[in-house]
């Protein structure tokens, strides 16, 4: 994920958490027809002889009779094959207590419902924010983009989303975003105020985060992340123009979408802005997105898996290439710090993640089997904005939390109190604790009874 840094009024790309910002330049099978289409009507068109006399355990005994003219025409008519066969009086009709029932094919997701999918994959790009924001591991991009995966999952939702009014749409999703980022706003901008912050007129940006709000660097690492916000809500209010222009010519455009950073980089280079912050980060997401549209408007499924294949593993390679080749100019291989090689290898992650859904048809429905994880899925997705939003505060507040276990003896004898891994455990704990407290804030934003967890 990219962080920015501010210097009152100014965003950079971001850096890692306990890192210094650095400037740049996410029923049984019907078999038993035949044995039972037909009642008694088969075997009675001739008398049955048999060997030996037949005992039953009611005391009356069982003499066939010959079939009336009408019922044997009658089961010609019925069933022509039947009653061609000749009959069998040595083969009985299966039972049904003895046969075995074939397997229940899997159960398919419901229509309309979520997609398990989509939902893991946005549960491990939150888990791999919160890692990164920990550990500050520069290979952690690589590994797994979170950022352009999670707005490439945020893209296909949109133009679904986007099959009704757009209007009603882009407002439904600013009610949805806006209300839990001022309740979290509130907070933070307190306790800037009482740490000796002066705002100034830019202080709007905390009402609609169109730009980076402002703030001190006290605070630095609780806002730094709203820059995520600040590019999706820009990416909200252009999709119904950005879908439009991709319906027209779905795949030249999507190509196109990766121009305007290499622009950024070799050509025309954004200001140092709030403006310029936005324009890099929008050219550096906007392949991701405009994927997300490919996959809901079925292009991906149309094309054939090599091409998909080489030219993913193609924009792969380049973006590794340069972040790696370029560790000098940036003092680090960190894709969150080189938005040229960010924007090429999560476009080539992203559309192997959406290609393989769109594709094999993958929904992911084996979660329901393990009842514990799928319920942690479910919790991340219907939480995303609150542990997006307060897992920076929660990794802050676990420095001096732990501060405090070094004053009990058998706390500091016995517990790692100087890993990081242990701050990592902390601060998970703190985030659970956040989701009950103030997700129900999601809720009531989504017009949704309000819940401690959904």
């Amino acid at each position: 994920m990219s962080w920015g840094s501010e210097q009152q009024g100014q965003q950079g790309y971001g850096y890692g958490y306990g890192q210094q910002p650095q400037p740049y330049a996410q029923g049984y099978p019907q078999q038993y027809d035949q044995g039972y289409a037909q009642p008694v009507q088969q075997p009675y068109a001739q008398p049955v002889q048999y060997e030996q006399p037949v005992q039953y355990e009611q005391p009356w005994s069982y003499v066939p009779e010959e079939p009336e003219p009408e019922a044997a025409s009658t089961t010609a008519q019925l069933d022509p094959v039947q009653a061609e066969a000749p009959a069998s009086p040595e083969k009985e009709p299966p039972d049904p207590a003895l046969e075995e029932p074939e397997p229940e094919p899997a159960p398919k997701p419901k229509a309309g419902g979520r997609d398990r999918y989509f939902d893991a994959l946005r549960a491990v790009a939150l888990v791999r924010v919160v890692t990164y924001h920990t550990f500050g591991w520069a290979w952690a991009g690589m590994v797994f983009p979170s950022m352009g995966v999670m707005f490439a999952l945020a893209g296909t939702l949109m133009a679904k989303s986007l099959e009704r009014p757009a209007f009603k749409v882009v407002k439904s999703r600013m009610r949805r975003l806006l209300p839990p980022f001022w309740f979290w706003g509130a907070f933070v901008v307190v306790a800037m105020l009482i740490h000796d912050w002066m705002p100034g007129w830019q202080i709007v940006f905390w009402i609609v985060p169109v730009g980076d709000p402002p703030g001190n660097q006290w605070g630095v690492q609780a806002w730094e992340i709203l820059w995520y916000l600040r590019t999706y809500l820009w990416f909200v209010l252009l999709s119904p123009l950005l879908l439009w222009i991709f319906r027209k010519a779905p795949i030249p455009v999507l190509l196109l979408s990766l121009v305007p950073i290499v622009v950024f980089q070799y050509g025309w280079t954004p200001p140092w802005n709030r403006f310029g912050s936005a324009l890099t980060d929008l050219a550096t997401y906007l392949f991701c997105w405009l994927v997300g549209f490919a996959h809901r408007e079925g292009v991906l499924q149309r094309l054939k898996p090599p091409l998909v294949v080489v030219a993913s593993l193609a924009a792969l390679a380049f973006g590794g290439w340069y972040a790696f080749g370029h560790q000098a100019e940036f003092g680090t291989y960190d894709l969150d710090e080189i938005p040229l090689a960010q924007a090429y290898f999560s476009a080539g992650f992203v559309t192997l993640l959406m290609y393989f859904k769109a594709y094999y048809e993958v929904d992911f429905a084996w979660l329901a089997r393990y009842k514990r994880l799928d319920r942690i899925v479910t919790i991340f997705n219907g939480r995303a904005v609150t542990i997006y939003l307060w897992h920076e505060i929660a990794l802050v507040l676990a420095v001096p939390l732990i501060d405090q276990f070094w004053k009990v003896p058998a706390f500091e004898r016995w517990l790692p109190l100087e890993s990081q891994w242990f701050m990592f455990g902390i601060g998970w704990v703190l985030i659970w604790i956040a989701i009950p407290l103030f997700g129900w804030v999601e809720d009531v934003a989504a017009k949704k009874k309000p819940k401690l967890l959904p």
